[in-house]
């Protein structure tokens, strides 16, 4: 079909509508004919009074790559606005002259106009690359970032050649030890090399993702190579690891997010660990999530730290694992053992006390004796202790720490076995045998002042009001039996017991007996005597 090509140059004609010319303009350009007539014709539509017309002839002569047109362009660059975009656009498209012309005007240009050139250089990236990157590593931010984002915006439209061109070109710019970039530049570089998404750039972007890099060039070249990590290298595992227990967020964030997706390897488990040990909570939680359950003495550790954490959800993430692995109970009950404030005592034997049940013997074991020692100082720390060993076993606690207090007896040791004896006395539940021992060794360490007020406040004698409550007759016994009691000790409880009533006063009468039976001529004798002629007498 035979275009009418000289009935569409008309249509450029002054007494068209300005609509008309462009579209004419445009369809001239896309027949890319390029007779002499109708180059001359587009020529002339550049000074068109008209700004549509003019615009669409800018853009014809840049399509058509009309070489005699690049003066006028250049001139129409300076004035700025919409026209000197498209023309400097055109102009890059007019080969090495109109490249060069660019460049050399990029020089000279203000701020504004400079970023205008810069983008219109970029592309010139296939036919001309080098002008492309030497616009991309402007020293000028602004200028080298209008580049970056013009020559991002055309990647979709290059061809793989180009593409691979492109990524050569980056590449060697960017590893150029004699001419090293500046830091607007450097990103520039790694912004556009990000964008062109071609592996072969990871090991550049790899090396910029640590130190001293600035951190929003590190954190856009870890984006870009989270893409390609499916076997990490032993170097590309070090940075990663490095990167995501890096104290900015803004690092750690992008590297957590590959580690999340990455199966734990033995090889770096190590590293893994390290996670437990990062500034950011993220980087921690993400660790507790990949190798909290396993059962390692590092790992235990990590955990422990995580239990003392002022963020909940990291404790209980944190707690939850330790009391599941062999190491971590033995992590806590380690802690627990040379925990110093009362407010870490309290929060180990709480973590414990679930598993509590499942301690081994030994660590139990080890646990009472560390009870004991608290009893015996008379501290409060033992408080936690005997909270834990109730939740496991509260029979067998009573049993053992009744055993130390009936030891410590037998070794005349009497305040400190009335220290573990008050200790149980915390139980309202104890049976009789304790609640007589107490009321015994209590009497032992009694000042024994017979004044009524001195008696009144002697909880011993309260203790023996107790017991006598529950069985008399087996108080009685145990006092004839208890060889260890003096006679002062008898004297002072029978002289008590013998100022009461009913069934206290038969008791303190008979240990007054008691002891004039035991011993008859000792200097309390008499008194016992006279004391009960007086009861008698009541």
């Amino acid at each position: 079909m035979d275009i009418p090509v000289k009935k569409i140059v008309r249509l450029l004609g002054d007494e068209q509508a300005p609509e008309l010319r462009a579209a004419a303009l445009h369809v001239l350009a896309e027949l890319g004919l390029k007779d002499a007539e109708i180059l001359g014709a587009m020529q002339a539509k550049l000074k068109d009074p008209d700004g549509i017309v003019r615009e669409a002839a800018i853009v014809a002569v840049g399509k058509l790559k009309l070489t005699k047109s690049l003066p006028t362009l250049l001139e129409r660059i300076k004035q700025g606005g919409t026209e000197a975009a498209l023309a400097a656009e055109a102009a890059a498209k007019l080969g090495a002259n109109g490249v060069t012309s660019l460049q050399a005007m990029l020089a000279k240009a203000t701020p504004g106009l400079r970023k205008t050139i810069a983008a219109a250089l970029t592309g010139a990236v296939a036919t001309n690359p080098d002008a492309a990157l030497a616009v991309l590593t402007d020293p000028d931010h602004h200028t080298a970032n209008a580049a970056a984002n013009s020559l991002i915006s055309r990647i979709p439209m290059m061809s793989a050649d180009h593409k691979s061109t492109l990524v050569a070109g980056l590449m060697a710019v960017a590893s150029n030890k004699k001419a090293k970039l500046l830091a607007p530049a450097e990103f520039t570089v790694v912004r556009v090399l990000s964008s062109l998404n071609d592996p072969s750039s990871a090991d550049v972007l790899w090396a910029r993702t640590q130190p001293p890099y600035p951190i929003e060039l590190r954190a856009a070249a870890l984006q870009a190579v989270g893409g390609w990590l499916d076997n990490p290298t032993k170097e590309q595992w070090r940075r990663l690891f490095a990167c995501a227990t890096d104290t900015n967020f803004q690092i750690a964030a992008p590297a957590l997010a590959m580690l999340t997706r990455i199966p734990v390897s033995e090889k770096q488990l190590a590293e893994w660990v390290g996670l437990l040990h990062a500034p950011d909570m993220a980087a921690r939680r993400l660790g507790i999530e990949k190798v909290g359950d396993r059962d390692t003495a590092e790992v235990a550790a990590g955990l422990m730290e995580q239990s003392k954490h002022a963020d909940r959800v990291l404790q209980e993430m944190a707690t939850a694992r330790l009391g599941k692995l062999n190491h971590g109970r033995k992590a806590l009950v380690a802690a627990l053992l040379s925990a110093e404030s009362m407010d870490d005592l309290w929060r180990l034997a709480r973590i414990i006390a679930p598993f509590a049940k499942t301690l081994a013997p030994a660590v139990r074991t080890e646990i009472v004796e560390h009870l004991c020692q608290e009893i015996e100082a008379e501290s409060h720390k033992g408080d936690p202790l005997v909270f834990l060993l109730r939740e496991a076993d509260p029979a067998a606690l009573r049993d053992e720490l009744f055993e130390k207090a009936v030891a410590k007896r037998k070794k005349k040791t009497y305040p400190v076995a009335l220290l573990y004896l008050k200790w149980l006395a915390r139980d309202p539940a104890i049976g009789f045998p304790i609640r007589l021992e107490l009321a015994m060794n209590g009497l032992k360490v009694s000042s024994k002042d017979v004044s009524h007020e001195s008696r009144a406040n002697d909880a011993s004698l309260r203790h023996f009001s107790h017991v006598l409550a529950t069985d008399a007759g087996e108080v009685q016994s145990q006092i004839e039996k208890a060889k260890w009691l003096d006679d002062a000790d008898l004297f002072y409880l029978g002289f008590h017991f013998a100022e009461q009533f009913l069934q206290e006063k038969a008791f303190g009468a008979a240990v007054l007996q008691h002891l004039l039976k035991t011993a008859p001529k000792s200097k309390l004798a008499a008194s016992a005597k006279n004391k009960l002629k007086t009861v008698v007498l009541k």
